[in-house]
């Protein structure tokens, strides 16, 4: 079963940065190779939004409420996606989470990230 790691979250004060990352050790390479990886959020009383995805060739996409701030990589041979963060806003507060868009392995536990004011 394809499970995934969450981290680097945190509190941060309004403008910092952080950096997520997400691992997928039990995922067959090809799997993750071919897959569009996402970021996902879900803030408190709040749906879970996709806020950035990757395709295996490396085309990012970004919710309208993070473009320019959001950054998102990957690293095929570590089986890993990162999303940088920067000039954080506490309305980007949430628990952050990664998975296969559209065909969603089960979610991992995700990495609470906290912007204060």
């Amino acid at each position: 079963q394809v499970h995934l790691v969450e981290s680097g979250g945190g509190l941060v004060q309004a403008g910092g940065s952080l950096r997520l990352s997400c691992r997928a050790p039990r995922m067959i390479t090809s799997t993750f190779n071919s897959a569009i990886m996402g970021w996902y959020r879900q803030a408190p009383g709040k749906q879970r939004e996709l806020v950035a995805s990757m395709t295996h060739g490396r085309e990012a996409n970004y919710a309208e409420s993070v473009k320019g701030r959001f950054t998102m990589s990957r690293d095929s041979s570590r089986k890993t996606v990162h999303l940088q963060m920067n000039s954080l806003k506490p309305e980007d507060t949430a628990v952050y989470y990664c998975n296969r868009v559209n065909q969603e392995f089960p979610w991992g536990q995700g990495t609470q990230v906290t912007v204060a004011s």
